[in-house]
């Protein structure tokens, strides 16, 4: 049984829009590595598109879509156990409903996992808190985690402990996350990471962008270097805006000119 090392392309086929015309690609190929955003207007379609992915839909979804792993339809161990699946999906709304600690909650996902790594957990810990500015400790109640530490967790969680080498996120950005810090680190470890998102930084820094609307995907944009000095301004923007942010959350009165 091959692990989820084996996998080395995730390939969507067409399907169809919400009036039923066939979506005009041939097909859309994921690999390591590859960072690419879902972008388009409410009720366009994105978190449809990451949902075919998630259950290797076989035209057996409203959209139609094919999903295909390494050229092939998916062995059906790998999509019925949780253990080999190569995609972890993380949304706005992911919570943890177990009052469990966040030590016995990993603790239990490793032996799931049959790891026999002895510090995967601190690390696992560690990787979460270069996410969120809110610190995670070990003996926190999972059901006492802030939206951005839960989902912190949850990401490194499917780095480090499933080890898949696809995320899907779902509008996350809004859920107090270090985003640059998210796609630096699995650019660093080759993952593929497919954003869903209004955001236009988290946008930028993604090598592709689907574009999608009326269920269906309109295009594939691949801005390669030509927004550059686009990237950087907003990148400015951005980092004020974390600033004016953490200044606001802490008391702050912000008064005179924002410079």
């Amino acid at each position: 049984m091959a692990g989820m090392d084996g996998v080395y392309e995730i390939t969507i086929l067409p399907g169809r829009s919400k009036t039923g015309v066939s979506e005009n690609f041939s097909e859309i190929i994921i690999r390591p590595g590859d960072t690419i955003s879902i972008v388009g207007p409410t009720g366009s379609g994105k978190t449809a598109f990451i949902n075919d992915i998630e259950v290797f839909a076989q035209c057996d979804t409203v959209t139609g879509r094919t999903v295909l792993v390494n050229g092939a339809v998916p062995q059906e161990y790998m999509v019925r156990d949780p253990a080999f699946k190569p995609i972890a999906m993380i949304t706005q709304n992911t919570k943890c409903l177990a009052d469990l600690s966040v030590n016995d909650f990993l603790s239990m996902h490793i032996k799931a996992r049959r790891s026999g790594e002895s510090d995967l957990l601190e690390r696992t810990v560690a990787l979460a808190n270069r996410f969120t500015g809110e610190s995670i400790r070990k003996e926190s109640r999972m059901t006492s985690l802030s939206g951005g530490q839960t989902r912190s967790l949850m990401i490194a969680d499917a780095v480090m402990i499933s080890n898949a080498p696809i995320l899907l996120l779902d509008e996350i950005e809004n859920a107090g996350i270090f985003k640059e810090a998210v796609i630096k680190c699995l650019r660093e470890l080759n993952k593929a990471v497919i954003f869903v998102t209004h955001d236009p930084y988290v946008s930028l820094l993604s090598d592709r962008r689907i574009v999608m609307g009326n269920g269906e995907v309109r295009s594939v944009v691949v801005p390669g270097d030509s927004e550059t000095d686009a990237l950087n301004k907003i990148s400015e923007m951005d980092e004020k805006m974390s600033e004016l942010r953490e200044r606001i959350r802490i008391g702050e009165l912000i008064t005179g000119g924002i410079s």
